[in-house]
């Protein structure tokens, strides 16, 4: 019996371990399974990051993108709606007033004279409604404050369309900045290739008794600081494309991808006589600042004809009575004519006020008008002469380059030390460098005529 009970518990408690080792290796299993999804997830959010978007833009898929995006322009925007209410606004004073009111009252009366015996009536209800209408019917001020209200809508529409072409304009020169940045780039690779040939050419003579380690460390430091020109070009490129960025109002994690090029493009030739038509005909400065003395005028007009008379007819009609139900109709009508007289002399200061803005607007109007024949000369100044700065550029580019040959060929046979090449390519870097500025100083001068001429579109 007891051997049996023996066996019995033997077997029992084989079978509950064995049950725990089973349970033990379900649980790790599930959570090496956990662990392995966890980590396969890991991994794949780190090998396959969220890649940025790429943009292509050319310069005039910029400028468009900025007037719409920019919020300075859409700020204009606002004010050309709030210029519209506010001429909306002044339009009611011109149309009918309507009103209406119901009123009900108890009253009691003062019966009898003052000092004597005097008594008070019962309590008496009275109720009323009624209709008024007010209508201005004839004011030339009012008239020509709305005409002004109306002119002032117009303004603020130029203005919104000067600031469009600032943006386009920035944009513009902005984008320029980003070229030339990359061409930049571009330039201190070649120039870094260039001074790792000469650094292999150096040990390669030296290896063969021809050069000395002095020639090997001069290539080397030079190598090295084109290196770190390099890596300075590469940081101003990447500023560039920031400040393109923030110029058009596209978040900075988008990936612009400029396709025009830095180079040299054919443009008409203007006389200053042309330039300067074209200018007057499509400058909004110009035609902002005619609306603006335009303006002006319309509210010294409004102001002197405050002295006019004017004629305001107003009319109710309603019922009255003690009881709803016993109520009468009765109306009123009036036409009011007023006629200013004297107020102290306000009205004089508001018409010699309202004549210095005219005056004031006036000379604004010759400002500008000197100013934008400035900007036009000056730009086709620029213009020509960075058309003649780019050639000469590309010639000097063209000597370098084979004062640099002629250089290396020199050192390779032993006639001169590395000295001659470091020079060469010092030129050459000089040369590359004036080519880009003078190919930016072209473009951004074509820029600049086109905003002078108020003919942005046309780039």
């Amino acid at each position: 019996m007891s051997t049996t009970l023996r066996h019995y518990a033997g077997s029992s408690g084989n079978t509950s371990i064995h049950r725990i080792h089973l349970l033990i290796l379900i649980l790790a299993g599930i959570a090496s399974w956990c662990n392995a999804s966890q980590l396969s997830w890991a991994q794949g959010q780190a090998v396959s990051p969220q890649t940025p978007p790429d943009l292509r833009l050319s310069m005039r898929d910029a400028m468009e993108a900025a007037v719409g995006d920019n919020p300075t322009v859409r700020l204009f925007q606002e004010r050309i709606t709030q210029a519209a209410e506010q001429a909306f606004t002044q339009r009611g004073t011109l149309l009918p007033n309507v009103s209406a009111r119901v009123s009900g009252a108890r009253r009691r009366f003062f019966l009898g004279a003052f000092g004597g015996s005097a008594k008070v009536s019962d309590p008496r209800d009275f109720y009323e409604s009624r209709v008024a209408l007010t209508q201005n019917i004839f004011s030339l001020s009012l008239i020509q404050k709305w005409r002004a209200a109306r002119t002032n809508v117009e303004v603020a529409t130029l203005d919104s369309e000067i600031t469009k072409m600032d943006t386009m304009a920035v944009v513009g020169l902005a984008y320029l900045e980003a070229l030339r940045a990359k061409k930049a780039v571009a330039a201190r690779w070649a120039d870094a290739k260039l001074n790792k040939a000469l650094l292999r050419l150096s040990m390669e003579r030296k290896a063969a008794g021809m050069a000395t380690s002095l020639d090997v460390t001069r290539a080397r430091v030079q190598f090295e600081n084109e290196k770190q020109r390099l890596l300075v070009a590469r940081n101003d490129e990447n500023r560039a494309r920031l400040n393109l960025s923030r110029a058009i109002g596209l978040p900075f994690d988008v990936k612009l991808v400029l396709t025009d090029k830095l180079t040299l493009t054919d443009v008409a030739t203007q006389t200053i006589h042309d330039a300067l038509h074209v200018a007057s005909e499509n400058r909004v400065e110009l035609k902002a600042q005619k609306k603006r003395k335009r303006l002006a005028e319309l509210t010294l007009s409004s102001v002197t004809m405050e002295r006019l008379p004017s004629l305001t007819g107003s009319g109710d009609v309603g019922i009255i009575g003690n009881q709803p139900a016993n109520a009468l109709t009765n109306n009123n009508l009036q036409i009011l004519a007023s006629i200013p007289i004297f107020d102290g002399g306000q009205w004089e200061g508001r018409v010699s006020e309202s004549r210095s803005l005219v005056r004031q607007e006036d000379l604004k109007t010759r400002d500008i008008e000197y100013q934008v024949a400035l900007e036009v000369r000056d730009a086709l100044l620029t213009l020509g002469s960075t058309r003649q700065q780019v050639g000469v550029a590309q010639k000097g580019l063209r000597l370098a380059l084979q004062e640099l040959h002629l250089a290396r060929q020199r050192f390779a046979v032993g006639v001169a030390t590395n000295i001659e090449v470091t020079d060469a390519q010092t030129s050459v870097a000089q040369a590359r460098d004036n080519l880009i500025e003078a190919l930016f100083r072209f473009n951004a001068s074509r820029v600049d005529l086109a905003r002078a001429q108020g003919r942005l579109e046309d780039l």
